[in-house]
């Protein structure tokens, strides 16, 4: 059972399925900060992805927790880093 587990989990992680990376965030975390890195305001992310500007305010702080960063400038190179943005863009 265990060897069916792994290999389930490895097959996800290969095509992308499992998404919980990064330090933890969640998918719509994710999508939250690249949308912050990329320079749009909560009002202009909510109406992106369909949520609240409180709902966005909501997600950044917990992505500000989890991450342990203060300010967007860290938001931004963190997803630099990780591949979330890229400069050229």
């Amino acid at each position: 059972m265990s060897k069916k587990l792994l290999v389930d989990y490895l097959q996800q992680a290969r095509t992308g399925l499992y998404k919980e990376t990064l330090d933890g965030l969640t998918p719509r975390e994710q999508e939250v900060l690249k949308h912050v890195a990329e320079g749009h305001n909560n009002q202009e992310i909510g109406a992106r992805l369909f949520l609240s500007p409180a709902t966005v305010q909501t997600h950044r702080a917990n992505i500000m927790a989890k991450l342990n960063l203060h300010r967007r400038t860290d938001l931004t190179k963190y997803a630099i880093k990780h591949g979330l943005i890229s400069l050229d863009e």
